[in-house]
């Protein structure tokens, strides 16, 4: 499967990195995620249910961030297994660059995903159109997120709140390792 969008976010650049390197953000963004922890240097563990088609399970995983150049780019390399449901593995090119004004930035993403066992089974038609249902909603909410809205299942922080409140970032714990 391969995947490849551009969006146009409502903040600054070095804004839109830093939400996109920020774990509470992308928890509360990410449709189905449970949790993403620190699992090592530039890695972490995921938990997140998803329904592609019939198939609906609980997948744990890791993604790894690489090709880091902030606030430019980074890839993040990801798998996960969902049991019986089977597993997905690929990766994810992001690039942000200054949007027409300086209030925006323009993401453009590429992904490419392998999946197999009952999620194979189903069919690549139904994989996309999940993959494509799941970008959707997390780019809804992460640009409501920027806005100052809280997304689905985030806190009611007012925005600027976090770093008092010991905002943990993929960044900061970049930075301790």
């Amino acid at each position: 499967m391969e995947l490849t969008e551009t969006h146009t976010l409502p903040v600054p650049q070095s804004r839109a990195w830093e939400a996109l390197n920020d774990t509470e953000i992308l928890r509360a963004c990410i449709p189905g995620c449970e949790s993403i922890e620190a699992d090592g240097e530039n890695a972490y563990a995921v938990a997140m249910t998803a329904s592609v088609g019939p198939v609906k399970a609980r997948f744990k995983g890791r993604m790894n961030l690489t090709e880091i150049d902030a606030p430019h780019t980074y890839t993040i390399v990801f798998e996960g297994q969902g049991g019986a449901a089977g597993f997905s593995k690929g990766s994810a090119k992001v690039d942000l660059e200054p949007g027409d004004d300086a209030d925006t930035t323009k993401l453009s993403y590429s992904a490419n995903a392998q999946v197999g066992g009952k999620l194979a089974q189903i069919g690549s038609r139904l994989v996309d159109g999940a993959a494509r249902k799941i970008a959707g909603e997390f780019f809804k909410r992460f640009s409501a997120q920027l806005q100052g809205a809280p997304a689905a299942g985030a806190s009611e922080a007012a925005p600027g709140d976090d770093e008092e409140k010991g905002k943990k970032s993929w960044t900061a714990w970049i930075s301790k390792s």
